[in-house]
């Protein structure tokens, strides 16, 4: 099943910047061959299921290797059966819509 997800890995530390954690995370998502886009507030991720929850997990796990004892992530998730969407799509449709006005 395709599905698309929205999420943000926070690790609970008491460092001020976490960019070197979404760097890693955004690495694990390329080399996972997903498509993905980066945002000021987390990341859109669109694939397989199990492919897309394998790299989550995936960044949880490295997240704790490089010293995050404790993650806090939030996700919104999003599925469809009546035809196929991607992220561009979805944002596309919005687009026109602006343009039209």
């Amino acid at each position: 099943m395709k599905v698309m997800i929205d999420f943000c890995v926070v690790p609970m530390s008491a460092e001020l910047s976490i960019s070197k954690y979404i760097t890693a995370c955004q690495e694990i998502l390329t080399e996972a061959g997903l498509s993905h886009q980066l945002h000021a507030f987390g990341t859109n991720v669109e694939g397989e299921w199990d492919e897309v929850f394998a790299a989550v997990k995936t960044c949880h796990e490295k997240v704790h290797e490089m010293g995050a004892a404790r993650i806090s992530t939030s996700m919104r998730i999003g599925t469809r059966t009546d035809r196929e969407q991607s992220l561009q799509d979805k944002i596309d449709s919005v687009s026109s819509k602006l343009r039209a006005h």
